[in-house]
């Protein structure tokens, strides 16, 4: 097996669509080498805890409405190609992602990490859900049938709180600057949503590289 880390933020559109782009190659070639972590990284990561009003945000961000929606343009456009569903309209409130990136990690430890991304996925972007919120985030692990009662009792405490900070910033140190990063085997740096016939070489070519050392 090959190792694929992707480094992403659970609010980044570009992560979504990058994600979406991912799986239609993976779902051609089901017996793909990877096996995947995700790993955190956040975009605001001087965002309040209570997160803050989407549309403050945006203008603020990019300078005016008319620039907000200039930056979300190219956004809109590729969601639609990779059939990455966004509905812009619900969501109203852009949250801060330590919990939900802790969330993640616990994910990981129960084999259950590309599941519960998706679900953070669907909740922020299609059904407009506040993934800051604990309440939120214990549905969803109980969605993805881990222990709700216990990441309601995690989420409460700092526990990884620190660590996760600490796995962002060694990110950044190593030059990641923007997600999704995607890194084949530990050595090679995929920046982002890139389309899914690249991956199918991508895929192609590390099982041809498998079969002839064999």
């Amino acid at each position: 097996m090959v190792k694929l880390d992707i480094i992403s933020d659970p609010i980044c559109p570009w992560c979504y669509i990058g994600k979406t782009n991912l799986d239609k190659a993976l779902a051609e070639i089901p017996d793909h080498p990877f096996t995947i972590e995700w790993h955190p990284f956040q975009l605001n990561p001087d965002m309040p805890a209570g997160g803050m009003d989407r549309k403050a945000y945006l203008e603020g961000k990019f300078g005016g409405k008319e620039g907000a929606v200039r930056a979300y343009a190219p956004v809109v456009e590729h969601a639609e190609k990779s059939g990455a569903h966004i509905n812009f309209d619900a969501i109203k409130t852009t949250p801060n992602t330590i919990d939900a990136h802790r969330l993640i990690h616990w994910a990981g430890i129960e084999q259950r990490q590309s599941l519960v991304v998706d679900l953070l996925f669907k909740a922020y972007f299609v059904d407009g859900r506040d993934i800051g919120d604990h309440e939120v985030l214990a549905d969803i692990a109980d969605t993805a049938e881990m222990d709700a009662a216990m990441v309601a009792k995690l989420l409460a405490s700092d526990a990884d709180t620190d660590d996760i900070r600490a796995r962002d910033a060694h990110s950044r140190k190593m030059g990641v600057g923007s997600v999704p990063t995607f890194i084949v085997a530990g050595k090679h740096a995929v920046p982002g949503a890139q389309p899914p016939e690249m991956w199918v070489g991508v895929i192609n070519e590390i099982k041809d590289q498998i079969a002839a050392a064999e």
